[in-house]
């Protein structure tokens, strides 16, 4: 019995515990409160794992690059489609909103306001880039200063040649290990993602979503579409892939992604389908993959920008042309600063809010009406960003050298 559930193949499993999972909270109800705690050990060996399989891949993929000036071309094309890619979420979002306008005819006296967290500002997350203790950065596991001194250290043992092989060579062996640590924790994930399920579908329930289901339904379209017309066009037009085989390779990390409804947590995995399902060479994958989870938010961008003008029909506010324009440039802004984990981006709306006329007051109970059903919406946008950075981490491999075409076509175990 247990030969037969490992043949079965994890996205397999991970499908059998979303459904199974769903159907024993909703028939549980509170109770499955009592389970949680396997899904939080599930999503706290992944976070285990996270910062030491960042640190030395990312070693490893830059002393294998063998050269440190395609760093440069490498981070310019990441950013840039990293962008161009949210940016066209958000005018998706605006233009859904729009169109099926969620928030017209909304009664929102008898939500109770939220508590409003303020946006972190640009440049105190641009600083926060350079840590001040790397072994800190490190214990908190601040992934963009990781990536920076893990830069660094890989730059500087490329620099010194044969002097830096046996720390290169503990860092390659480091990737192996950690490679093998994370496959372990993910024959977990079924467990974990059942428990996580059961216990949102209990205490939550995706009945909530009746409550604004012009709003659920806006988020579940942009959501899809953006998936499938941007990324798939990536794919299709840009890389001449086939875009079935790049959505088969990403499942497992979309699913997880969907659990756990937290981009870091499910960097381990997206990591290990890049590699193994998608043809990206660790050089890129340890690189555009932890940059991604961190600063590539097309799902929170997407669902920032549709409350926003959620909120402001709502309010009966007149949006024009000038006021969308706001929002897009705002919301691309915000979504740089947002935390890869659950819930972050709903307490990161205000400076988008604010920024056409709504005021605290009426934010706190924008997000106090949202509040109860933005767990299901969140795993949904989560599902978006993870593909995000897989589609982003394809494009660039392919473009720097770094992609084994043999890999990404071949058959994938069903």
């Amino acid at each position: 019995m247990l030969g037969t559930w490992f043949e079965i193949a994890l996205w397999k499993r991970i499908m059998m515990a979303l459904v199974l999972g769903l159907i024993a909270g909703t028939l549980w109800g509170e109770g499955a409160e009592s389970i949680r705690w396997v899904g939080d050990l599930f999503v706290r060996l992944i976070r285990m794992v996270v910062v030491p399989l960042v640190f030395v891949t990312l070693v490893s993929g830059i002393v294998s690059m063998g050269d440190p000036s395609k760093l440069g071309s490498l981070g310019v094309k990441t950013l840039a489609l990293y962008m161009g890619t949210t940016f066209s979420a958000i005018i998706m979002g605006l233009f859904l909103a729009a169109v099926l306008q969620p928030g017209v005819g909304v009664d929102l006296s008898n939500a109770v306001p939220g508590e409003i967290q303020q946006a972190i500002p640009l440049s105190e997350r641009l600083m926060s880039i350079v840590p001040e203790n790397p072994i800190a950065a490190l214990a908190e596991g601040n992934i963009l200063a990781i990536i920076f001194f893990a830069l660094l250290v890989g730059i500087s043992l490329l620099t010194i040649g044969d002097k830096g092989k046996p720390v290169a060579d503990l860092m390659d062996a480091g990737m192996e290990t950690m490679l093998k640590i994370t496959h372990w924790v993910m024959e977990f994930a079924p467990f974990g993602v059942f428990a996580l399920i059961a216990w949102v579908a209990g205490t939550q329930g995706a009945a909530a979503l009746l409550d604004v289901v012009r709003l659920a339904l806006a988020v579940f379209i942009g959501c899809v579409a953006h998936v499938v017309l941007v990324h798939g066009s990536i794919m299709k037009f840009m890389l001449k892939l086939s875009p079935a085989n790049f959505f088969r390779g990403a499942r497992d990390a979309m699913l997880l992604a969907f659990s756990t409804s937290s981009s870091s947590a499910t960097l381990p995995m997206s990591m290990s389908v890049a590699e193994e399902n998608l043809g990206i060479k660790p050089v890129v994958a340890s690189t555009v993959l932890p940059l991604g989870a961190t600063i590539n938010m097309d799902g929170t961008a997407l669902y920032v920008g549709i409350v926003t003008v959620f909120a402001a029909q709502a309010y009966g506010l007149d949006l024009t042309m000038t006021d969308y324009g706001i929002i897009a440039g705002t919301t691309t802004i915000v979504s740089i600063g947002t935390a890869a984990v659950p819930g972050a981006s709903l307490f990161l709306m205000a400076a988008v809010m604010e920024a056409i006329g709504i005021s605290p007051e009426q934010i706190a109970i924008v997000i106090g009406f949202i509040l109860p059903f933005d767990r299901p919406l969140d795993m949904l946008r989560t599902s978006v960003n993870v593909t995000g950075d897989l589609s982003v981490s394809t494009a660039v491999a392919n473009w720097e050298g770094e992609f084994d075409r043999e890999i990404f076509d071949r058959p994938l175990k069903y």
